[in-house]
């Protein structure tokens, strides 16, 4: 049994292996509080219009999230956990927050990677700024 409230996780989901620990730890909390998971996966590029074609970085874009969303449902099921998937276009950081307000998630839990600047030390830039602009809690996995 699930000591906290929690009906709704978030897990954004890059291909990296720090956003499939950020699912793994997902997937342990989805088990504790018996709830399902939503996959977010952001594709940094400005919405395709429907009246011209998808250029060819778009749809490696796009194939590219289809497998990690497959990969991530399969952990998922092997796990016993419901797992949706959603892809969206934009920045990463903002697109997170706001998924996750507007779909009243209880808690996002994201995976970190470190980089050599300074400020962002321990953290990914991504993992940094929801962290900092999410008014709903975080988990960082390192």
């Amino acid at each position: 049994m699930c000591a906290l409230d929690i009906k709704k996780i978030l897990v954004p989901l890059d291909g990296s292996k720090n956003s499939f620990r950020g699912l793994d730890e997902a997937i342990y909390l989805a088990r504790q509080c018996h709830t399902s998971l939503t996959g977010l996966y952001v594709v940094t590029l400005v919405l395709p219009s429907k009246s011209k074609p998808v250029s060819p970085i778009e749809r490696y874009l796009l194939e590219e999230a289809k497998i990690f969303m497959l990969k991530a449902k399969t952990c998922a099921a092997q796990n016993g956990i419901m797992f949706n998937g959603k892809v969206v276009y934009g920045d990463e950081g903002p697109e997170i927050v706001n998924f996750a307000k507007k779909n009243n998630f209880d808690v996002i839990v994201i995976g970190a990677r470190g980089r050599s600047v300074l400020k962002e030390i321990f953290l990914g830039s991504t993992s940094n700024y929801v962290m900092h602009k999410s008014l709903i809690p975080v988990i960082i996995v390192k």
